[in-house]
């Protein structure tokens, strides 16, 4: 009989537009039988082992997926590092295309026998879906479009645009400094954001383009946001649904931006709303 605990393959990747090394997870249940693999990526701020996301993907894992998460290359963790943001001076040389890229990479590591620890017996690269949380579901949004690998969508309070529209002075500021700095209220780090973040999405507007490219996405997108939502209103999803109609948009009632987590989780138990958007997904995948 099959074990109903879980497996934890731990990997590292390498891009090719970087040399810099990161890590990833997958969660399963060894049976032998191919099951539909879900990615899921995190958002600004944040990384694979944040709050309740191992508690998430043990769960999806006793569901029948095998669950991959990555921890985005300059997010600002080390590997073999203390698993929290503490590379500040990789955190702010990230950007939106280096983002998209690692995604890639992963995606292309599944694909190559060999390149990770899991069995291609247990994996159908034929149900392939991304999951992305916050600045993350517009990571996956994007990389949907550009990579018909993958076969569903799935966004957790995604932003709906990469622009961030900030005010000429402040971009002239920015340009003249070469640094902006944004506060982390939870650990009290002055995180820095240099001045290429800004030529990267200059440079690539056409790719990084959330909008316009929603609208070519061809596979099934689910979309769940809170309507008390404190840092992306929940506007963004309800926009997101008009560029793309097909899409599925479950608006959750009283959940915030995180679904109810925090860090550290120390629950064996995912929180209500965060289980709630877990169930939905799983139905949409079905």
């Amino acid at each position: 009989m099959a074990s109903s605990v879980p497996i934890s393959a731990d990997f590292l990747l390498r891009s090719p537009n970087h040399t810099r090394p990161f890590a990833a997870d997958a969660r399963y249940l060894p049976t032998g039988q191919a099951k539909p693999v879900v990615v899921f990526v995190h958002g600004f701020k944040g990384f694979k082992d944040w709050g309740h996301f191992n508690v998430l993907a043990d769960y999806f894992a006793r569901q029948g997926f095998v669950f991959i998460k990555l921890n985005l290359s300059h997010n600002g963790v080390v590997v073999g590092g203390s698993g929290d943001l503490e590379d500040m001076e990789a955190f702010g040389h990230n950007n939106f295309s280096l983002e998209l890229d690692d995604l890639g990479a992963l995606l292309d590591a599944l694909h190559t026998p060999g390149a990770t620890p899991l069995p291609p017996t247990e994996l159908d690269l034929t149900r392939l879906t991304l999951i992305g949380h916050s600045r993350g579901g517009g990571l996956v949004l994007l990389k949907a479009a550009e990579d018909t690998r993958v076969t569903a969508v799935v966004g957790w309070a995604a932003i709906n645009d990469i622009d961030q529209r900030w005010s000429p002075d402040l971009m002239q500021r920015w340009q003249t400094d070469g640094v902006q700095y944004i506060d982390n209220a939870r650990t009290g780090q002055r995180m820095p954001l240099y001045y290429q973040l800004a030529e990267d999405y200059q440079r690539n507007k056409t790719r990084l383009d959330i909008p316009t490219l929603v609208r070519t996405l061809r596979q099934p997108l689910l979309l769940l946001h809170g309507d008390q939502d404190e840092t992306l209103p929940v506007q963004m999803a309800h926009d997101l649904q008009a560029w793309q109609p097909r899409a599925k948009l479950v608006v959750v009632p009283g959940a915030n931006h995180v679904f109810g987590g925090r860090h550290p989780w120390e629950e064996t138990t995912l929180p209500v709303d965060a289980q709630r958007i877990a169930d939905e997904t799983i139905a949409f995948l079905r």
